[in-house]
């Protein structure tokens, strides 16, 4: 994807059933529903209770699956996965759902995360013979698995989760069982639904929502839950943390405005963000601007709050995938017209406020903002639904090197000269605190703060994690 286009990207969705007649077809449906998760490969493994079947590929959900391969899908009993790289090259080979054949049978995994103890596990395990199809670190849990001295399936797991560290969210089978977990502290989102009498498992609500589900709860930090003929079994093998650790990015971008994460509806936190953003940086205008599609829920909070009306004045070319980088830096600079464009008889001579939910490079904002001045805009005031970005995420987002976040390199002033506007607001960290219900201990906000939940312990993991996400 062009530089010019970036946002933070998450790492991945996860989907799974067990004992339904049409598992692969919902699994499709998920997967449809959790796109916006991941856009560079998707894939889907089954189960007949003998043999575990496998699709998988670069692109789209429809552009990977259709009829024919759904239909290769056999069983009642099947887990599938989108994914963007945070880990491991965007290459097919790691495509999820990865799946292995040892001695006990057949194992496949789909993670959404990243853990942080990768680079040292793999290396230990190479030295004691393991050989990896991948790179990415999702391979290295099911490794452990497989060479777990223990006997049992729950327990070959529990060895595996107690050895890695990070943040994850796993769905998992057998050819008869269906398998989640999800770490200690809790960084991604995993629900548990039921459908027809069949228990599922999802990323997010959304996914629920789709295929008629009725979702039932989350699946709490250190949960582990088994899933097959027998019903669903529970187990939390991990002491109970002090305090969480929830991706309070989830609910400022990732997540579908109508999922339910960490227990709150997203698009309402995302109201609550845009009302305590009017709160804190009130500015006379006359009218809102929402950045779609991310925006429009924080929009709405700051026109509700401010009392100002919402006004539509950038629209998005839904239609628009990845796009071929031309060599000419004029036709680059027309690059960003191809996903927005400005509707200029609404913005001329009008004093308007933007909101968008976040700020990572700058550039494509700082374009955005000169296309609203050409458009004859009198002023143009930005407002960020989040505090500014300083520090990369080693827990599953796909943040730029630290020295490329503006927020990192530059004072607050020197942004709003750098994007040309008239003021500049981003939301303080005590009103992101403020627009979401839990206790702020239970949050992860670590990009803002730096402050990590989860500490380094092998200096192969640190220098490794900071020569690809700080650029040393």
């Amino acid at each position: 994807m062009p530089k010019e286009y970036y946002k933070p990207k998450e790492y991945c969705g996860l989907f799974g059933i067990y004992g339904h007649k049409d598992a692969s077809k919902l699994t499709y449906l998920g997967l449809y529903a959790l796109q916006h998760r991941g856009e560079e490969s998707c894939g889907i493994v089954s189960s007949d209770a003998n043999q575990l079947y496998s699709q998988k590929g670069m692109g789209l959900v429809n552009d990977v699956f259709n009829e024919v391969s759904l239909n290769v899908l056999k069983g009642q009993l099947a887990i599938g996965h989108v994914r963007y790289s945070t880990t491991g090259s965007s290459l097919v080979k790691n495509a999820q759902p990865l799946f292995v054949d040892y001695l006990k049978g057949s194992l496949a995994i789909a993670h959404n995360g990243n853990l942080i103890n990768s680079t040292q596990l793999r290396q230990d395990l190479e030295r004691n013979g393991s050989i990896f199809q991948t790179t990415t670190d999702s391979e290295i849990i099911l490794q452990l698995m497989v060479r777990s001295q223990e006997v049992g399936l729950k327990e070959k797991l529990i060895y595996a989760l107690k050895s890695i560290k990070g943040a994850y969210s796993l769905v998992m089978m057998t050819e008869d069982t269906l398998i989640g977990a999800r770490d200690p502290l809790g960084f991604r989102p995993l629900w548990l639904g039921k459908v027809d009498g069949s228990f599922c498992l999802a990323s997010e609500t959304c996914a629920l929502d789709l295929i008629e589900a009725k979702a039932i709860r989350e699946i709490e930090p250190g949960e582990i839950v088994f899933i097959n003929k027998n019903g669903l079994k529970s187990f939390k093998p991990f002491p109970k943390p002090k305090n969480c650790a929830f991706c309070i990015f989830e609910h400022i971008y990732f997540s579908r405005p109508d999922s339910v994460i960490f227990g709150e509806n997203v698009h309402l936190v995302r109201q609550n963000l845009g009302r305590n953003l009017a709160k804190e940086f009130p500015v006379e205008a006359d009218f809102v601007i929402p950045v779609p599609d991310s925006g429009f829920s924080a929009a709405l909070g700051f026109s509700h709050e401010s009392g100002m009306p919402l006004e539509m004045g950038i629209i998005r070319n839904h239609y628009v995938g990845r796009t071929f980088i031309q060599p000419t830096q004029h036709i680059r600079d027309l690059g960003v017209k191809i996903k927005f464009n400005i509707m200029k008889d609404v913005i001329k001579g009008k004093k308007i406020v933007i909101v968008d939910d976040s700020i990572v490079r700058g550039t494509t904002s700082r374009k955005r903002v000169r296309t609203f001045r050409q458009a004859g805009a009198k002023e143009v005031h930005m407002r960020i639904s989040c505090p500014p970005h300083r520090f990369p995420c080693f827990y599953g987002i796909d943040f730029h090197t630290q020295k490329e976040l503006i927020a990192f390199k530059y004072s607050l002033k020197e942004i709003q000269e750098f994007l040309d506007v008239d003021s500049l607001g981003y939301l303080s960290l005590e009103g992101l605190y403020k627009s979401v219900s839990l206790p702020k201990k239970d949050y992860c906000v670590a990009c803002f703060t730096g402050s990590y939940p989860l500490k380094f312990v092998s200096k192969v993991d640190k220098y490794a994690f900071e020569k690809k996400c700080c650029g040393f």
